[in-house]
């Protein structure tokens, strides 16, 4: 049986605000930050998924040439040295080859433009094209974004060609109806706030007001559709207990490793018609 054409999309400089591939700080102690694209690979070698996925392609989208992109992906740069620190180990293969070989740069250099800018829909129209045009050229089947800082629109709108084959692997419950919902990019620290009874009502200037505590967070695999974290649930995970005074990444640890991992497999596994056994 042919197994599915997967595809990867992230942002480069969501995983180094992670620490990716690094040790952090934890509870006194150090503890490894695995990304979950490391996790990934790790389960394409090890479990039934590799017996259904075949990883093709890894595509980031952070531009070289901005340098609001270069300080925030910082000593890692924008590909593997063999003196610098990378988000996961160099050698790191995946189903025999080595996932630095899968590495490809699709640059939404859109991003350079200001919000308003006339020309920013046409040139984010252009960047859209050109990461379709890398997706039929590798015959992607399934893509998974992980921490794609960009919101898509051409690609999965209803009668796209990748409509209901891109899923996201998100860190919060992203169901509406839970009193667990955490949509968007700033859900760990939104989660973060709710364990210390605070619900952040202006993100530009931190402003709280009181809330009940909501003490526990997830993570959510769904379908990728016009909105922000909206698309159709596909397996979700709450296994993830929020302590007050957890740091972001000491939560982002916690959230990876009981939520968001299990998420991943469970997701991928009931795509491909595998049992759901929880990694």
């Amino acid at each position: 049986m042919a197994k599915t054409k997967l595809v990867y999309i992230w942002s480069l400089r969501n995983a180094a605000a992670d620490k990716a591939g690094q040790f952090i700080a934890y509870k006194g102690e150090q503890r490894y930050m695995k990304s979950p694209l490391e996790y990934l690979v790790e389960a394409l070698n090890e479990t039934e998924l590799g017996d259904a996925y075949e990883l093709v392609t890894v595509i980031y989208d952070d531009d070289e040439g901005s340098e609001r992109d270069r300080d925030k992906v910082g000593e890692y740069g924008f590909s593997c040295r063999p003196d610098g620190q990378w988000i996961y180990p160099a050698q790191l293969e995946v189903q025999g080859k080595l996932v630095n070989s899968l590495l490809r740069a699709v640059p939404s250099t859109y991003r350079r433009m200001a919000l308003d800018a006339p020309e920013r829909r046409a040139a984010k129209s252009a960047w859209e094209a050109r990461l379709m045009d890398k997706l039929l050229t590798v015959g992607a089947e399934l893509v998974v974004l992980d921490g794609l800082l960009v919101i898509l629109d051409e690609l999965v709108r209803p009668g796209a060609a990748f409509e209901r084959k891109i899923v996201n692997i998100h860190p919060g419950i992203t169901r509406i109806a839970s009193p667990y919902e955490r949509r968007g990019a700033c859900a760990t620290l939104d989660a973060l706030y709710g364990a210390r009874g605070l619900k952040v009502s202006d993100w530009n200037t931190m402003q709280t007001r009181p809330v009940p505590v909501v003490d526990m967070t997830g993570a959510s695999f769904h379908y990728v559709d016009n909105g922000i974290d909206s698309g159709e649930v596909i397996a979700d995970v709450l296994g993830t207990r929020i302590d007050p005074q957890d740091t972001i990444l000491e939560l982002r640890w916690n959230n990876f490793n009981h939520s968001l991992f299990p998420a991943l497999y469970q997701g991928l596994a009931q795509m491909a018609g595998i049992r759901d056994r929880q990694q």
